[in-house]
């Protein structure tokens, strides 16, 4: 399991504790000091804090769904691999229509197209995104999706808390001019303590709102392209160097439509599951089955 192999990463570890305190952190600021005093005794009250506090459910569950979820390790094989006639091999694997396959020297395996080798996992990936210290794994063809949702429902968690915080903060401001000038000995000193949790709670707010949707948006227009970061990278290079125009064969399904390509992260069925962290069927590439060897005779 990816977060077993990677437990000793001690940043995708704190990011993990960090993950869970400022989600949790912010459930109690926008309980005890935004919705019990701005809404007490209001069905407003009730009624953000079930909304609020289903975004964070969602939130988690997303999050520990690409925490727990194999990303698509390569699987290793049962006995070593013997590499040494790898070049005499190579037109039989292109003949029998395995093109894209490559040889870890890390794992010493066969990895299908589209695989790359994770360094902190160390293990190769299939269709690897990135290694994602929030999730402390790896972004892949098996949980990519998780990820995603788990992007999203932060970013709605961030901008939610937002609009809760400011308009408890106007709330504030408002009824302190209307003249609750008796009671304002003995607020003071938690009124300093609520304005400090707003104004934390708002720059966490901020910071993580802004982070996680540029990468949501970076994450769609990966599946929308049909291109890795990885790939993205080494296909600059190649129009760089100029030596070859189109051998990339991650480019091979490019033009397929956009709908069909979010379909294969996010599952076949509804659209409205697309928000739900529901296990979809593994997409197939070119009908290839995934095996520690490749289908060609030895």
């Amino acid at each position: 399991m990816a977060s077993l192999r990677c437990r000793r990463d001690p940043c995708g570890f704190i990011c993990l504790i960090l993950t869970y305190f400022s989600v949790f952190y912010a459930d109690y600021v926008v309980i005890q000091y935004v919705l019990i005093p701005a809404y007490s005794g209001s069905v407003w009250c009730t009624l953000h804090g079930s909304v609020f506090n289903l975004i964070l459910l969602l939130l988690l569950a997303c999050h520990s769904k690409a925490v727990f979820s194999d990303p698509g390790m390569v699987p290793l094989p049962d006995t070593a691999i013997d590499f040494s006639d790898l070049r005499s091999q190579s037109s039989r694997m292109s003949e029998r229509g395995c093109e894209g396959w490559t040889v870890c020297s890390r794992c010493e395996t066969y990895r299908p197209p589209r695989a790359h080798h994770c360094r902190v996992c160390q293990r190769c990936i299939r269709r690897m995104d990135h290694h994602c210290p929030w999730i402390n794994n790896c972004v892949g063809e098996l949980n990519q999706k998780y990820f995603i949702q788990f992007l999203f429902y932060t970013g709605m968690a961030s901008l939610y808390s937002m609009v809760l915080v400011v308009s408890a903060w106007v709330w504030r401001i408002r009824s302190e001019r209307e003249g609750d000038a008796e009671k304002e000995g003995e607020e003071t000193p938690s009124k300093h303590l609520i304005v400090a949790h707003y104004i934390i709670l708002l720059v966490e707010s901020v910071l993580f709102g802004v982070f996680v949707m540029v990468i949501f948006y970076d994450q769609l227009v990966s599946i929308i392209t049909d291109e890795t970061p990885i790939e993205q990278m080494r296909n600059r290079l190649m129009m760089k160097d100029r030596t070859s125009s189109t051998s990339s064969s991650s480019s091979s399904t490019s033009s397929s439509p956009k709908l069909a390509l979010l379909r294969e992260v996010f599952g076949r069925g509804s659209v409205f599951c697309w928000l739900l962290p529901l296990h979809s069927s593994p997409p197939s590439v070119g009908g290839i089955s995934y095996s520690a060897l490749p289908d060609y005779d030895v």
